[in-house]
Protein backbone atom coordinates (compact mmCIF):
# COMPACT_ATOMS: atom_id res chain seq x y z
CA UNK A 1 0.00 0.00 0.00
CA UNK A 2 1.43 3.54 -0.65
CA UNK A 3 1.98 5.76 2.07
CA UNK A 4 0.24 9.18 2.58
CA UNK A 5 1.88 12.45 3.01
CA UNK A 6 0.02 13.86 5.97
CA UNK A 7 -0.45 17.66 5.99
CA UNK A 8 -3.17 19.92 5.13
CA UNK A 9 -1.14 22.18 2.95
CA UNK A 10 -1.77 21.41 -0.50
CA UNK A 11 1.33 24.01 -1.89
CA UNK A 12 3.65 21.49 1.03
CA UNK A 13 2.15 18.46 -0.70
CA UNK A 14 2.69 19.77 -4.59
CA UNK A 15 6.44 20.56 -3.24
CA UNK A 16 6.83 17.00 -0.98
CA UNK A 17 5.88 15.15 -4.59
CA UNK A 18 8.30 17.45 -6.53
CA UNK A 19 11.39 17.10 -4.31
CA UNK A 20 10.69 13.24 -3.99
CA UNK A 21 9.98 12.52 -7.68
CA UNK A 22 6.85 10.83 -6.93
CA UNK A 23 3.32 11.77 -6.57
CA UNK A 24 1.82 10.52 -3.06
CA UNK A 25 -1.43 11.07 -2.08
CA UNK A 26 -1.66 13.76 0.99
CA UNK A 27 -4.15 13.93 4.14
CA UNK A 28 -4.70 16.31 6.92
CA UNK A 29 -5.32 14.60 10.07
CA UNK A 30 -5.52 16.03 13.64
CA UNK A 31 -2.99 14.97 15.66
CA UNK A 32 -1.25 15.59 18.80
CA UNK A 33 1.71 17.17 17.87
CA UNK A 34 4.36 16.43 20.48
CA UNK A 35 6.39 19.65 21.71
CA UNK A 36 10.01 19.03 22.47
CA UNK A 37 13.38 20.23 21.36
CA UNK A 38 14.35 16.29 20.32
CA UNK A 39 13.24 16.25 16.42
CA UNK A 40 13.45 12.77 16.28
CA UNK A 41 10.88 12.05 19.04
CA UNK A 42 8.73 14.60 17.45
CA UNK A 43 8.59 12.95 14.39
CA UNK A 44 8.48 9.36 15.49
CA UNK A 45 5.12 10.34 17.45
CA UNK A 46 3.23 12.03 14.71
CA UNK A 47 4.13 9.53 13.14
CA UNK A 48 2.88 6.96 15.35
CA UNK A 49 -0.42 9.00 15.36
CA UNK A 50 -0.96 9.66 12.11
CA UNK A 51 -1.05 6.02 11.63
CA UNK A 52 -3.15 5.19 14.44
CA UNK A 53 -6.03 7.37 12.94
CA UNK A 54 -5.11 6.42 9.20
CA UNK A 55 -4.50 2.93 9.83
CA UNK A 56 -2.25 3.12 6.52
CA UNK A 57 1.65 3.67 5.95
CA UNK A 58 2.34 7.76 6.61
CA UNK A 59 4.50 10.17 6.53
CA UNK A 60 5.13 12.71 8.46
CA UNK A 61 8.28 15.55 8.98
CA UNK A 62 8.71 18.20 11.04
CA UNK A 63 11.62 21.17 10.81
CA UNK A 64 14.03 22.90 13.20
CA UNK A 65 15.96 26.21 13.04
CA UNK A 66 18.21 26.36 16.02
CA UNK A 67 20.63 29.36 16.85
CA UNK A 68 23.63 28.63 17.64
CA UNK A 69 24.30 31.46 20.62
CA UNK A 70 20.58 29.83 22.16
CA UNK A 71 21.65 26.70 22.40
CA UNK A 72 18.92 24.32 20.17
CA UNK A 73 16.45 27.20 20.59
CA UNK A 74 13.90 27.84 19.13
CA UNK A 75 14.58 24.45 17.49
CA UNK A 76 11.33 22.24 16.71
CA UNK A 77 9.94 25.36 18.82
CA UNK A 78 10.31 27.88 15.34
CA UNK A 79 6.54 27.69 14.46
CA UNK A 80 5.15 28.75 17.61
CA UNK A 81 8.28 31.61 18.06
CA UNK A 82 7.16 32.88 14.87
CA UNK A 83 3.98 33.01 15.59
CA UNK A 84 4.37 34.47 19.16
CA UNK A 85 7.00 37.30 17.88
CA UNK A 86 6.81 37.44 13.90
CA UNK A 87 9.79 37.51 11.77
CA UNK A 88 11.37 40.80 12.89
CA UNK A 89 11.10 40.31 16.67
CA UNK A 90 12.41 36.52 16.02
CA UNK A 91 15.84 38.28 14.36
CA UNK A 92 16.07 41.27 16.94
CA UNK A 93 16.80 38.43 19.60
CA UNK A 94 19.99 37.47 18.23
CA UNK A 95 20.97 41.42 18.29
CA UNK A 96 22.72 41.00 21.86
CA UNK A 97 24.55 38.19 20.56
CA UNK A 98 27.75 38.30 18.29
CA UNK A 99 27.10 34.61 16.76
CA UNK A 100 24.24 34.80 14.15
CA UNK A 101 25.07 31.48 13.18
CA UNK A 102 22.04 28.51 13.03
CA UNK A 103 21.28 25.77 11.74
CA UNK A 104 18.16 24.41 9.45
CA UNK A 105 17.21 20.70 9.26
CA UNK A 106 14.13 18.51 9.02
CA UNK A 107 13.32 14.60 9.87
CA UNK A 108 10.93 12.91 7.56
CA UNK A 109 9.42 9.88 9.55
CA UNK A 110 7.68 6.95 7.40
CA UNK A 111 5.69 4.38 9.74
CA UNK A 112 4.15 1.14 8.29
CA UNK A 113 2.47 0.06 11.74
CA UNK A 114 6.03 -2.61 12.09
CA UNK A 115 8.97 -0.31 11.06
CA UNK A 116 9.50 3.19 11.78
CA UNK A 117 12.01 5.08 9.33
CA UNK A 118 13.77 8.49 9.82
CA UNK A 119 15.76 10.44 8.02
CA UNK A 120 16.97 13.96 8.93
CA UNK A 121 19.27 16.32 7.76
CA UNK A 122 20.70 19.90 8.01
CA UNK A 123 22.14 23.04 6.26
CA UNK A 124 23.89 25.66 8.28
CA UNK A 125 23.60 29.44 7.65
CA UNK A 126 23.31 33.07 9.62
CA UNK A 127 19.59 34.98 10.96
CA UNK A 128 19.31 37.68 9.13
CA UNK A 129 19.44 41.09 10.64
CA UNK A 130 15.31 41.50 9.02
CA UNK A 131 13.03 39.62 7.16
CA UNK A 132 14.34 39.39 3.26
CA UNK A 133 11.81 38.43 0.80
CA UNK A 134 8.28 36.80 0.45
CA UNK A 135 8.30 33.12 -0.91
CA UNK A 136 8.12 30.31 1.02
CA UNK A 137 7.38 29.20 4.65
CA UNK A 138 7.42 30.54 7.76
CA UNK A 139 11.06 31.06 8.70
CA UNK A 140 12.46 30.96 4.95
CA UNK A 141 12.90 35.18 5.18
CA UNK A 142 15.16 35.03 8.05
CA UNK A 143 17.80 32.14 6.85
CA UNK A 144 20.56 32.72 5.05
CA UNK A 145 22.09 29.42 3.95
CA UNK A 146 26.19 28.68 3.87
CA UNK A 147 27.09 29.65 0.25
CA UNK A 148 24.47 32.49 -0.20
CA UNK A 149 24.37 36.17 1.03
CA UNK A 150 20.60 35.46 0.24
CA UNK A 151 17.41 34.49 2.80
CA UNK A 152 15.58 31.61 1.59
CA UNK A 153 12.38 34.25 0.64
CA UNK A 154 14.78 35.93 -1.75
CA UNK A 155 16.23 33.26 -3.67
CA UNK A 156 15.18 31.99 -7.16
CA UNK A 157 13.11 29.19 -7.59
CA UNK A 158 15.97 27.23 -8.29
CA UNK A 159 18.49 27.81 -6.23
CA UNK A 160 15.80 27.55 -3.29
CA UNK A 161 15.21 24.11 -4.52
CA UNK A 162 18.88 22.93 -4.50
CA UNK A 163 19.38 24.39 -0.54
CA UNK A 164 16.36 22.87 -0.03
CA UNK A 165 17.66 19.39 -0.54
CA UNK A 166 19.82 20.26 2.01
CA UNK A 167 17.60 20.75 4.84
CA UNK A 168 14.87 18.03 4.31
CA UNK A 169 16.10 14.27 3.40
CA UNK A 170 13.80 13.74 0.57
CA UNK A 171 16.67 11.78 -1.78
CA UNK A 172 16.70 9.48 1.43
CA UNK A 173 13.34 9.11 1.50
CA UNK A 174 12.82 8.62 -1.84
CA UNK A 175 15.52 5.93 -2.14
CA UNK A 176 13.74 4.29 0.72
CA UNK A 177 10.71 4.55 -0.54
CA UNK A 178 11.83 2.86 -3.61
CA UNK A 179 13.56 -0.03 -2.32
CA UNK A 180 10.53 -1.17 -0.34
CA UNK A 181 8.34 -0.42 -3.70
CA UNK A 182 10.88 -3.29 -5.44
CA UNK A 183 10.38 -5.93 -1.91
Amino acid sequence: MKPVYVTGNPHKARLFNQMVNMELDHEKANIDELQSLDLLEIVEHKAKSAYELLKRPVIVEDTQLMFHAMGKLPGPLIKWFLEELGADKLCKILDPFEDRHATAGAAIAYYDGRSLQIFESSLGGEISNGPRGDSGFGWNVIFIPEGSDKTFGELEEKEFIKYYKKVKPFDQLASYLRSIDKA
